[in-house]
């Protein structure tokens, strides 16, 4: 290998890499090498060794690996002033979110302990702040009034008026809440230790997006009954929203002459709530609901995660994550949490004030712990329509992620189309039936960019003006004679055949039509060669009978052409040596009774297909003539210039079995017109050797490792002598 610099810029020089001298130069490792058999893989899975145990006991429980390296100096006092921020803004946020999950303020307290300090062992993220969320609270809500709501706990006082029995409501809403907590942490952490911790990269950003500004909507029209101080009707199913806004609106319109009762926080118990076990009878009700509020927590949790960690230079572990998720809402369910995930408030709050580890988390669940121990009395009077504002508040953020539809559209059409469809199904479908419609239509767009990729050739696909004349060094924009092929999407079962057709019009070959001309062409041989034998065989009895007997006779033929005859029976057989008919074909003559007219037996019936040859003529020449006419760059009907096709496959990152097949037919059809077939950049080689695509006209040797190789190689094959890649970069 060479390398040379020219004007700010590098040439490397180097002989033609395929498949096959690729393998040779790097020594690559066959399958059988990287891939140890099942057994030894199972057998390695279960042998534990010191360094992996302590490996493994480390990653399940990262506190034991940052925690020993914890600096008080340089780190306590800012986790400390940072922790006792977030735990200021956990104290209203958790009692006005228990709001809209339904539930007694109080309990939004308690998910602000328990869940923070359980994610402070398992965590990797040093900056999220564990807790109440809006969405998540929704959520919880939803489920709560559903299961619970208020006509399940009428009853009638003293006076004969019927009320709510709100004790026994909220007490069985606590244990709806904490069930469906309970099973969506067992879930995720199910999910975290079979690694499915890529779940959370199907809700893309612009649904997640979407779908927390359609949350906020909700969040809005449920702490309308506390800004009013009205109950209106419940109402569940698609389009509650819409019934909701409705009946509170007119409820609280019709209450204004009514004497008007301010709601407040209520009775805040004093103390730590003992551990329950969960109401497991609920769990089949609620599964749906756990399984949605595990990967929107998820998602969230990450999306955030990754976030701090990038700005911040660590790692976020996605599996780690989800299991340490996932054992917060686990034991919080068991003190009666609901389900948490990261507030992104919190969340800037602690990074923005200096947090450095979860340590910070450490100082905010102090401050909530304190608050509902010794100062739980003193929110008892808070009216709930403080609350409720508190939550419009938070809410701004969301809303003003309406603009995301500005730069979606001139961006991505097909993002938008995910965020409006998100936003609008989640709107009028509520949160869990939205929040499904709008995964399954995600990954339908998915599926239509695959099966409508776009295909182009090159001078359209930037970076392919990789040819460099050797003489001028100069880059080409056009190779004469080679056509390089990509499509922007992987070739798979779904898009094949599209594949196939689209390569066939970028080519400008119609090759159906060509190899269905030189499937009849060859049909033709074959019957030119058998008439040919027939006349052979016919010609040779006609010699032999000529020796045993015959004799020639002229007096009923054409002057210009001589005959022999054979007297049979009183029959006389006159057939000239050059037969013709009236337009030069050849023709048998008929004589009989010794009878000196000639009499036509008419046409042949082996003269079709506009042959011309005769028997006179000479039966090699007509078959190499005809052999010429199968090549279809002699015919005459079709021409073209290109002698080469690269098939770029650096964007596919999967071939299946029918992909494979294709390429096998597309190598197969340009063939017969006499066109090479290459690819380069597959990263799948060992998938086209398992799936039987090479053979002896198919060889690793139509494959290279770039595209430049091989155009090199065609220009050396087909094209202009060269033998050297020199690939160009600037300095």
């Amino acid at each position: 290998m060479e390398i040379r610099q020219r004007s700010l810029k590098y040439m490397v020089e180097r002989e033609v890499l395929d498949e096959q001298k690729l393998e040779e130069v790097s020594q690559r490792k066959t399958y059988s090498d990287t891939h140890r058999p099942i057994r030894e893989r199972i057998k390695g899975s279960i042998k534990c060794t010191v360094p992996r145990l302590k490996k493994t006991v480390v990653s399940f429980f990262p506190i034991l690996y940052w925690l020993p390296k914890y600096s008080i100096w340089d780190y306590g006092m800012p986790d400390l002033i940072s922790g006792i921020s977030v735990g200021i803004m956990h104290l209203p946020q958790g009692m006005a979110y228990a709001l809209l999950a339904s539930l007694p303020p109080v309990i939004g307290l308690y998910t602000s302990l328990y869940p923070a300090l359980i994610y402070i062992f398992f965590g990797t993220s040093r900056h999220i702040s564990i807790g109440t969320f809006t969405v998540l609270s929704i959520m919880v809500g939803s489920v709560t009034e559903r299961l619970a709501p208020d006509e399940n706990f009428f009853k009638t006082n003293g006076t004969n008026v019927t009320e709510v029995d709100t004790d026994a409501r909220d007490s069985y809403r606590i244990q709806v809440a904490a069930a469906t907590t309970v099973l969506g942490g067992l879930i995720q952490v199910v999910l975290g230790l079979v690694k499915f911790g890529f779940v959370g990269t199907y809700l893309s950003e612009p649904l997640v997006r979407a779908y927390t500004t359609a949350a906020a909507a909700h969040a809005v029209v449920a702490q309308l009954k506390y800004m009013f101080g009205v109950s209106p009707t419940r109402f569940s199913g698609p389009l509650a929203l819409i019934y909701i806004t409705v009946a509170t609106l007119i409820s609280s319109y019709t209450g204004l002459n009514s004497s008007y009762q301010i709601s407040v926080v209520g009775d805040i118990p004093s103390g730590l709530s003992s551990p329950q076990v969960p109401n497991v009878s609920l769990f089949g009700e609620v599964i749906s609901d756990a399984f949605a509020l595990a990967i929107v927590g998820y998602a969230i949790s990450i999306s955030l995660g990754k976030t701090f960690a990038l700005k911040h230079g660590y790692k976020v572990d996605s599996n780690q994550e989800l299991v340490a998720l996932g054992l917060s809402n686990t034991v919080g369910g068991f003190f009666q949490c609901y389900s948490v995930c990261p507030s992104m408030s919190r969340s800037l709050i602690q990074e923005t004030t200096g947090g450095k580890t979860q340590m910070a988390g450490v100082a905010s669940a102090l401050i909530v712990l304190v608050t509902i121990l010794k100062l739980g009395p003193l929110f008892q009077d808070l009216p709930k329509a403080v609350l409720s504002s508190i939550v419009f508040v938070n809410l701004k953020g969301m809303f003003k992620q309406h603009s995301d539809v500005v730069p979606l559209w001139r961006s991505s059409k097909i993002d938008l189309v995910v965020w409006i469809f998100t936003w609008v199904s989640t709107l009028l479908l509520n949160m869990d039936l939205g929040l499904a419609a709008s995964i399954i239509f995600a990954l339908l767009t998915v599926i239509f960019r695959t099966q409508m990729p776009t295909y182009s050739v090159l001078g359209n696909i930037p970076g392919t003006e990789l040819y460099l004349d050797i003489e001028t060094h100069r880059e080409a924009r056009e190779i004469p004679g080679i056509t390089i092929f990509r499509s922007s999407s992987t070739v798979y079962f779904a898009n094949a055949e599209l594949y196939l057709e689209a390569l066939k019009e970028k080519s400008g070959l119609d090759i159906s039509k060509m190899i269905i001309y030189k499937r009849r062409q060859e049909a033709k041989q074959k019957r030119r060669e058998k008439r040919a034998e027939r006349r052979a065989k016919r010609q040779a009895k006609r010699e032999e009978e000529v020796s045993h007997g015959g004799q020639w006779d002229g007096t009923c033929s054409d002057k210009e052409e001589q005959s022999w005859t054979k007297r049979e029976n009183g029959t006389v057989f006159v057939i000239p040596t050059t037969p013709r008919t009236p337009e030069g074909q050849s023709r048998w003559e008929y004589l009989k009774g010794g009878d000196q007219d000639c009499t036509s037996l008419g046409w042949m019936s082996e003269l079709q297909d506009g042959d011309t040859t005769t028997l006179g003529s000479s039966t090699e020449d007509t078959l190499s003539h005809d052999l010429e006419r199968v090549s279809l760059g002699s015919l005459g009907k079709w021409t073209w210039d290109i002698h080469s096709i690269i098939i770029d496959l650096s964007t596919a990152n999967f071939i299946d079995t029918v992909a494979i097949k294709t390429m096998k037919n597309i190598f197969k059809d340009f063939r017969e017109i006499d066109v090479d077939v290459y690819i380069a950049g597959c990263q799948g080689e060992s998938t086209l050797e398992f799936g039987n695509f090479f053979s002896e006209s198919v060889t690793k040797k139509h494959l290279f490792a770039t595209v430049h190789d091989a155009v090199i190689y065609c220009l050396n094959h087909r094209g202009a002598t060269c033998t050297t890649v020199i690939v160009v970069f600037s300095a």
